[in-house]
């Protein structure tokens, strides 16, 4: 597997990562414990070193499947975690709100070190930015977690352009994560530069549009709607979806002409947009995990680059990527 570098600090990664959160929930069911764990340490063989979890997930319950995963492998692996949401510790339940005020972030970061077994955290993220919290405050309570030596490298996640240019003047941010894909181009307007300007390195999640950029998610698909997520976002509807699919139309017939899947060349030409660009598509599925990591081998050619751009301009994506409320959390 080829690496990248995150930020000026020079944190190596895979080029492509994996995110961790549908191993607990959250497009189903709770998957089989060790099955998960199973395919996390599949993950490590197959040279992936970026692993991505968050307290929310679970809530907990992600960080102790992580940690437990990694415990044999941890001086190969990179693992991120999140903090910002105000979690119930007893009922191990989400109170619907983010909070980062710098005596919770203090407090609760013991929490994530001891669920995931280490005693630094090697990247950590304001999960979302409070607006009641101000950006300088967070930073500085992370920089000095940082002189305690219980994490390594500080990370936001769907921050606006000044928001991160705010917190890396008093913290240097060594990535931001935010949602990123053909379906969802926002960070192109703002965020993208900035971290090229700032040396921040970029993480895209959802990078296969939760699923739809594969190719297997057409109008006629269900979602449970107490199970899946994806059962409360617009662009979900059958009727987006109908609309949507020229976007995989697009993906599946160049993957056609290269011998490739929709998801394979939906995440390299994410992989082709910049050198510091990490995606990190979740599955719960082995054969899923070949598929999104052979993405890394292919390159797709300038003339397939220039396809994609000239196609995707005269295609517009139906439907929010969150509901209403939730879309109010992002880009602060």
């Amino acid at each position: 597997m080829q690496t990248r570098t995150l930020g000026t600090d020079g944190l190596r990664v895979s080029a492509i990562g994996l995110g961790c959160m549908s191993m607990t929930g959250g497009y189903s069911d709770r998957p089989d414990r060790r099955e998960m764990i199973s395919l996390i340490r599949a993950a490590v063989d197959r040279g992936v070193t970026f692993f991505d979890t968050a307290e929310i997930y679970g809530p907990y319950a992600n960080e102790e499947l992580v940690g437990e995963a990694l415990a044999p492998y941890r001086d190969r692996v990179v693992i991120a975690t999140k903090f910002g949401w105000d979690i119930d510790p007893v009922e191990r339940k989400p109170r619907g709100r983010v909070t980062s005020r710098p005596e919770v972030i203090r407090h609760i970061v013991d929490g994530s070190l001891q669920r995931l077994g280490v005693d630094t955290i090697d990247l950590y993220y304001q999960h979302r930015v409070d607006p009641q919290v101000p950006i300088e405050d967070v930073a500085g309570a992370v920089r000095d977690l940082i002189g305690a030596g219980k994490v390594k490298h500080f990370g936001m996640s769907e921050a606006a352009a000044a928001t991160i240019r705010r917190a890396h003047a008093v913290q240097p941010v060594t990535a931001v994560q935010s949602e990123y894909s053909l379906w969802w181009r926002r960070p192109e307007q703002e965020v993208l530069a900035a971290c090229e300007e700032l040396g921040i390195g970029f993480v895209p999640y959802s990078p296969l549009g939760k699923g739809f950029l594969t190719g297997t998610v057409t109008a006629s698909t269900t979602f449970d709607p107490h199970n899946d997520i994806r059962s409360t976002i617009p662009r979900f509807t059958p009727e987006a979806l109908e609309h949507n699919r020229a976007v995989v139309d697009l993906l599946a017939a160049i993957a056609g002409r290269r011998g490739a899947t929709p998801g394979q060349v939906a995440l390299a030409w994410l992989l082709a947009r910049k050198p510091w660009i990490v995606p990190i598509p979740g599955t719960r599925k082995p054969h899923r995990l070949e598929e999104n990591l052979g993405a890394a081998e292919l390159e797709l050619t300038a003339a397939e680059l220039a396809e994609i751009e000239r196609a995707t301009a005269t295609i517009e994506i139906r439907g929010g990527r969150y509901a209403e409320e939730a879309e109010k959390m992002t880009n602060l």
